[in-house]
């Protein structure tokens, strides 16, 4: 890469460079990434890992100073390689993760035929278009899947972080009942389309962050939390994995519209949600559902459902 100004480098780091990309454009930098996390790699601690991840992967925006135009001074600049770092790191631990969790140190990732087409067969309607998944048929296949730990490392690098039974959609479409409910953070809108079938009224949004690797469909509408929220006015807003340490949930507590909030994500405070505002609200009443929670699939991801309702 030519030598670029700090403004120049930051809307670059906007355009979201891989891993290889950034090392290549900055290799004095990586180099001392690399160093630091050869101590990590070598503790093999996995609570060390994911707070790691979590830490690096808080995203900074600039404060008024540089939105303003201070661009060209040591503190811009310092800001800049610090997001830089942290950019590298957390792709760094994820690709360390991935080869951990799929066995593969180099190379493509793939299941082999009989695996990939069992695997096809149970979960998806054609490519990778989701289906509500048979209880029934799941206890059935997956034992047989004996390359099951390539999963779940195969398909989030296309935004896909669970599987949803037929039964949990049904669990849940009863919960919501006739009320009007938005989706966030709905990706490529697999939840919504299972309830919408269970004749949920349900709006599914998105704020498009993951354009490169989520097909978004045209349902999907394009817009953050809290203004899916003031545009539609639901009763109940539901997410599914939201990211970690975000600042979307607090917001959405703050409704005074919202009568209940539904989180499907992960038991591990690490992966996702912001469990801080969960703790620190006061206007909501919530507890994890059991029954709903074991039909979240694969059993592997230990997830849960959390409801929140509000308090009268």
């Amino acid at each position: 890469m030519p030598t670029l100004t700090p403004s120049q480098i930051w809307d670059w780091l906007q355009q979201q460079p891989s891993l290889t990309e950034l090392a290549e454009a900055q290799p004095a930098l990586w180099q001392q990434v690399r160093g630091e996390l050869a101590d990590v790699y070598a503790r093999r601690d996995p609570a060390e890992l994911k707070q790691l991840v979590t830490q690096a992967s808080v995203r900074m925006a600039p404060d008024a100073r540089f939105l303003s135009g201070e661009r060209s001074g040591r503190a811009f600049e310092l800001f800049v390689t610090e997001q830089l770092r942290k950019r590298m790191t957390e792709l760094a631990l994820r690709q360390y993760a991935f080869s951990t969790a799929t066995g593969v140190k180099s190379g493509k990732v793939r299941f082999n035929l009989i695996n990939g087409l069992l695997a096809q067969k149970l979960l998806f309607e054609r490519d990778l278009v989701r289906k509500p998944v048979s209880m029934r048929a799941f206890r059935l296949i997956w034992p047989l899947l004996w390359q099951k730990q390539l999963l779940m490392p195969l398909v989030e690098k296309r935004g896909i972080w669970c599987f949803y039974s037929r039964e949990l959609i049904v669990g849940l479409a009863a919960l919501i009942g006739q009320r009007r409910v938005v989706e966030v953070g709905a990706g490529d809108g697999t939840l919504s389309r299972f309830l919408a079938q269970q004749g949920v009224d349900i709006t599914p949004t998105d704020d498009y962050s993951w354009e490169k690797v989520v097909a978004y469909p045209a349902e999907v509408q394009r817009c953050d939390a809290i203004a899916a929220i003031q545009r539609f006015h639901p009763q109940v807003v539901i997410c599914s994995w939201p990211p970690t340490n975000n600042h979307f949930e607090r917001q959405i507590f703050r409704q005074r519209g919202v009568e209940s909030y539904i989180v499907i994500g992960s038991r591990s405070r690490f992966l996702t949600g912001n469990w801080h505002d969960y703790e620190a609200q006061t206007h909501f009443n919530w507890q994890e559902l059991p029954e709903l929670s074991r039909l979240i699939l694969p059993p592997e991801l230990q997830a849960g459902v959390w409801v929140f309702n509000r308090k009268h």
